[in-house]
């Protein structure tokens, strides 16, 4: 009985990490043979033939562009900010937005799924085991999920893929993590849309588009407002003691 069960119970641990194998694999494929597909180059190169479909197919454009989207985000391919700066070409400021951020989410979550699948249940659980520092993060985190999600949700430097492994591994309920991914990416995707949306001009003047734009200071400030604002109750409760994680 024990020899038949051993095998069933490791066949059952294998496809748990089928999906997350599944992505790096296509991942280490897209970066090699995509690379030169998904860039500005590309987008510059054929964009009047993207204009004339969506012109006459719109809504197929909307919804094959949020299926290319998922796909790039869910399989960490290269190309996202091309994605996003696509998006805001093609459909605009408003539209584009609701488009990229859509995708986006999307694709976040598949990654989450699949990363929790494979390893966040495990890791959860030795973390809930532990004792001493990572007992204490591990903690820190659960108490104050909300705040936390929004800020690596918003803080420019944090790179998506890492903020959508995150939550996976230390036990994130799944609706907490779509919307906060939602709500979160809601001041990147808009800026960056709305560089895509001007792309028209770049174009006419032979340029390329100023990706490091969310970095100059009247962009950035907000967002690193946003940024204290949404760990603002962590530091409140640090302030007044009432969770001292130290302890």
């Amino acid at each position: 009985m024990t020899d038949m069960t051993e095998p069933e119970t490791e066949k059952s641990g294998l496809r748990r990490y089928l999906p997350l194998i599944a992505i790096a694999t296509v991942a280490v494929i897209g970066a090699v043979t995509l690379r030169d597909y998904l860039s500005f180059e590309a987008l510059r190169d054929n964009r009047e033939a993207l204009i004339a479909f969506r012109d006459s197919n719109f809504v197929l454009t909307v919804l094959v562009f949020i299926a290319i989207y998922v796909t790039i985000v869910a399989f960490s391919l290269p190309g996202a900010a091309i994605g996003t700066l696509t998006g805001g070409f093609l459909f605009g400021t408003a539209l584009g937005t609701i488009v990229n951020i859509t995708g986006a989410t999307i694709g976040a979550v598949l990654i989450f799924l699949a990363a929790r699948m494979g390893l966040g249940k495990k890791l959860q659980a030795r973390m809930d085991a532990s004792e001493g520092l990572v007992s204490k993060i591990k903690k820190g985190i659960d108490e104050n999920q909300w705040s936390m999600l929004f800020f690596i949700r918003l803080v420019p430097a944090v790179p998506f893929f890492v903020a959508n492994l995150i939550p996976a591994f230390v036990g994130v309920p799944l609706y907490r993590f779509a919307l906060s991914t939602f709500i979160g990416i809601i001041p990147g995707s808009l800026v960056y849309t709305s560089v895509g949306a001007g792309l028209g001009e770049v174009f006419a003047k032979g340029e390329t588009p100023n990706l490091a734009i969310i970095f100059e200071p009247h962009i950035l400030l907000p967002i690193l407002g946003l940024c204290l604002l949404s760990v603002l109750p962590v530091i409140i409760k640090a302030v007044t003691g009432k969770k001292d994680l130290t302890e």
